[in-house]
């Protein structure tokens, strides 16, 4: 275990996974200045929606209330799907609006719904620590089965 995990470990863990893209977000890749540097993790090369993201800063107006702006924060999002999220965080995810005035979503080193994807099933993690590392890696290890069935069902109905 380790104190704080950078986003560069992060990321080397999950490209270690057997099929993974990444998509990092640049001026050349034609994303918003606001999302440069952010890493995007797919199974197969469809690319309809990551398993997992990286990200280190707020988008205005969007999503700031894990308030990303501060130096060193940065987090971990994961496609949890429900029943994995309803299993970590006590409640399935449509009930993210009855305790949203309660969520710090700020808090580092702990599992929290996604501020603004939590009722897709998103978990997240700001400056995953010692606390979270070994939920965060079995919850990545979920979420990248889950993508890489649905790419192989994609494969066996597209005939690939």
């Amino acid at each position: 275990m380790t104190d704080v995990l950078t986003p560069e470990t992060l990321a080397y863990r999950i490209m270690a996974l057997h099929g993974v893209e990444l998509l990092l977000a640049t001026e050349e890749s034609g994303a918003p200045e606001t999302s440069w540097g952010d890493r995007f993790f797919y199974v197969g090369p469809d690319r309809k929606l990551p398993f997992a993201t990286i990200v280190g800063r707020d988008t205005p107006g969007w999503d700031e209330a894990s308030d990303l702006d501060r130096p060193g924060v940065y987090r971990v999002n994961v496609h949890a799907g429900a029943a994995e999220f309803e299993r970590l965080l006590g409640y399935p995810p449509a009930g993210i609006e009855q305790r949203r005035a309660a969520i710090d979503f700020a808090r580092l080193d702990e599992l929290l719904p996604h501020p603004a994807y939590g009722r897709q099933g998103w978990i997240c993690v700001l400056n995953p620590g010692a606390r979270t590392e070994a939920d965060l890696d079995a919850l990545i290890t979920v979420a990248y089965r889950r993508a890489s069935e649905a790419d192989q069902r994609r494969q066996d109905r597209h005939g690939r």
